[in-house]
C-alpha cells in the first residue's frame, strides 16, 4: 500500500489522535493515504468512529506490539 504521509501519535491520548489525523488529512487531497501510529488503547474504535463519520476510507487497521497502527484514505 503506498502512504502518502505519515504521523506517529504515539504517547498523546484521545483526542489528540484523531485531531492531529483530521489536520493531517485536511491538508492532503481526495484519494491519498495518511497512516497513523498511536499508543492509545482508545484509538482502535476512535478511527473505525471518525472514519465512519467522516467518510474517509479506514483502509487498514492493526495491532503491532507496541503500537496500534491505521491507514486512512481522504474522501
Amino acid at each position: 500500500m503506498h502512504i502518502d504521509k505519515e504521523i506517529d501519535t504515539s504517547g498523546l491520548n484521545c483526542p489528540l489522535p484523531i485531531l492531529k489525523a483530521k489536520k493531517a488529512l485536511n491538508e492532503m487531497s481526495s484519494g491519498q493515504v495518511l497512516k497513523v501510529i498511536a499508543t492509545d488503547p482508545g484509538s482502535w474504535r476512535d478511527f473505525e468512529a471518525f472514519a465512519r463519520q467522516t467518510g474517509h476510507g479506514l483502509v487498514m487497521q492493526e495491532k503491532t506490539d507496541t503500537a496500534f497502527v491505521f491507514a486512512l484514505q481522504r474522501r
